[in-house]
């Protein structure tokens, strides 16, 4: 119960990776506000049955004054905001010269934009109380690039500076701010894409393994409770002097 009295807020997390986040928290102890347009009831369940205080904020991360909102709301409702994590996100794939412009803008405001304007408002409360943690999602893309996926692989890349620029910013407090970079996670984004390759030849089982075998040599998929409980780890005092860590947990995809 390390975190027990601390309140975490975490985008995106009525489903997937942030869900899974949420989960490991709240088991650390720990109250937390979700959003995401997911299926909130079902997410609330799952988070609550931890016996840790949680409520959720419908905030379009796309949007800087429904962040606003959901910052605000979460500091008033719970009275601090300690540990933040920055899931919420999209995907687009398509070549360069045909992605939509529209895509691009969407996924730059929710992948990249959102991060910001999150930090920038939860930043002066931590300072306050000197203390606080700060986990951006990046991605295995925030590192190495793959085709058909610029908005993304831009986005990710972004992240993973604004987190180290936040870091130096806070060097010298008890705040501490990394990011996590997954490979493939069986995410709704990630299934998605399992499907496309599924109806080239009928086998989802097949499309699966030619996923993982292009990039992920364990051929097995990381999941939201491995990057929960990594999450956990740098709430922890054995985690106060990781700073500005871009952490890949890619199965062996960056070691290629």
């Amino acid at each position: 119960m390390i975190l027990k009295g601390k309140t975490a807020l975490v985008t995106g997390s009525t489903s997937g990776i942030g869900l899974g986040i949420a989960c490991k928290l709240a088991e650390a102890g720990a109250n937390v506000m979700l959003n995401g347009f997911g299926d909130v009831d079902a997410a609330m369940a799952r988070v609550s049955a931890f016996g840790t205080r949680v409520l959720h904020h419908p905030a379009d991360m796309a949007d800087a004054e429904q962040i606003g909102e959901l910052i605000g709301q979460t500091e008033r409702d719970f009275g601090s905001l300690d540990v933040l994590v920055n899931n919420a996100g999209i995907q687009h794939v398509a070549p360069v010269e045909r992605f939509p412009v529209e895509r691009w803008n969407s996924i730059i405001a929710i992948n990249l934009s959102s991060v910001f304007h999150t930090m920038r408002l939860a930043l002066p409360g931590m300072r306050e109380r000197n203390w606080g943690r700060i986990i951006n999602i990046s991605s295995v893309h925030g590192l190495v690039a793959s085709t058909q996926k610029a908005a993304y692989v831009a986005a990710k890349h972004g992240v993973i500076g604004l987190t180290k620029t936040v870091a130096l910013e806070t060097a010298t407090t008890g705040i501490t701010c990394n990011a996590l970079c997954p490979g493939w996670v069986l995410t709704p984004l990630v299934q998605q894409q399992i499907d496309s390759k599924a109806k080239a030849h009928g086998d989802p089982m097949r499309a699966t393994r030619e996923l993982l075998m292009e990039k992920q040599p364990s051929l097995d998929f990381v999941t939201p409770e491995e990057l929960g409980e990594l999450a956990v780890f740098l709430c922890s005092d054995a985690g106060r002097q990781v700073r500005g860590a871009a952490w890949n947990v890619d199965g062996g995809w960056l070691a290629q």
